[in-house]
């Protein structure tokens, strides 16, 4: 992987917005593992690192506003069918899909937000906010303020570990386990919160 993301950052900033964005667009490599790898390998001091921080974060919300664009144009009965076809391909189930898909009719600030935590929904959710027409202006900046915590997070955390010999394949693979598990845990509350709130109430009036 070092090999060509080491040639495109030989272009600057402009290679590390072309990752970025093209990591919206298809997460090979995930946003987890390049932004770990920025932070240890391309940002020597935390002047640099604020700069890789805002570089990222707008190709991330600009593959955001692609993908917006696309649901907006075909709508969301051609959403569901592409997301029903290639879903598998890109690490997305349609039921997945779906449930987010409703929660964003109760609540599309919210999960604009939220989506920006979870791994490939992160990508490819601004289909559905775009084919269910949602507000154009509330969705980009919640996304924004998504991706904005999303990329410090791991830019950082990888900006910490430069040159303090740790292994970079285990704490990269600790990383990518521990988002998994925050990956799980959002959907299952997302399947199942709705299911406990209706007992609560049932049981307490």
């Amino acid at each position: 992987m070092t090999g060509p993301l080491s040639a495109v950052l030989g272009l600057g900033l402009f290679g590390v917005f072309c990752l970025a964005f093209t990591e919206k667009i298809l997460p090979v490599p995930p946003s987890h593992v390049l932004l770990l790898f920025l932070g240890m390998t391309a940002a020597p001091d935390e002047a640099t690192l604020a700069i890789l921080l805002m570089v990222t974060t707008l190709a991330s919300f600009a593959g955001c506003l692609v993908w917006y664009a696309v649901g907006r144009r075909i709508g969301f009965d051609r959403a569901d069918r592409l997301i029903e076809r290639v879903g598998r391909y890109i690490f997305l189930r349609p039921a997945t899909y779906r449930r987010l898909g409703e929660a964003y009719r109760r609540n599309h600030i919210r999960v604009s937000l939220l989506a920006q935590f979870i791994p490939t929904v992160r990508n490819y959710l601004p289909i559905a906010a775009g084919a269910l027409c949602l507000p154009a202006l509330p969705f980009a900046l919640a996304t924004l303020l998504g991706a904005a915590v999303w990329n410090a997070g791991f830019l950082l955390t990888g900006y910490l570990l430069h040159g303090r010999g740790q292994d970079y394949f285990t704490v990269g693979f600790r990383i990518i386990v521990i988002v998994v598990a925050l990956e799980t845990v959002f959907m299952l509350a997302l399947r199942y919160g709705g299911a406990w709130r209706r007992r609560i109430r049932l049981v307490f009036g």
